[in-house]
């Protein structure tokens, strides 16, 4: 029998859990960045996120810059350039603020360090 990746938690829970983001909510999404098996859903719910931020009639930029940050320190090295590819999915100025929180953390730099020259 062939394990299949489980559409659990879908994208739903993940964007709620990520609107959330409390400390529970943390611990929770952490285990998810750790589940390569869940990586779909997980980028899937965070784009529902940033949507979901888009349309609302308030932006609350701090908010999702903060979100940025905390994924570029916490995603593993393989979800860096996926996150930033989400994050530049759109011009939208929610994916901007998380886009800023991405760079901010420094992720992707720690991720894939630049060669010396």
């Amino acid at each position: 029998m062939q394990a299949t990746p489980s559409s659990f938690p879908d994208r739903d829970t993940v964007a709620s859990k990520i609107a959330a983001l409390n400390a529970e909510d943390q611990s929770w999404l952490k285990l998810l960045l750790e589940n390569v098996q869940q990586e779909e859903n997980l980028l899937q719910g965070l784009s529902l996120f940033l949507d979901q931020q888009s349309q609302a009639r308030f932006l609350n930029s701090l908010k999702l810059e903060k979100c940025g940050e905390w994924f570029g320190e916490n995603a593993p090295a393989r979800l860096q350039i996926r996150l930033h590819e989400v994050s530049k999915s759109s011009q939208h100025a929610a994916f901007t603020a998380f886009r800023a929180g991405l760079t901010k953390s420094g992720g992707l730099e720690k991720a894939y360090p630049k060669a010396p020259v």
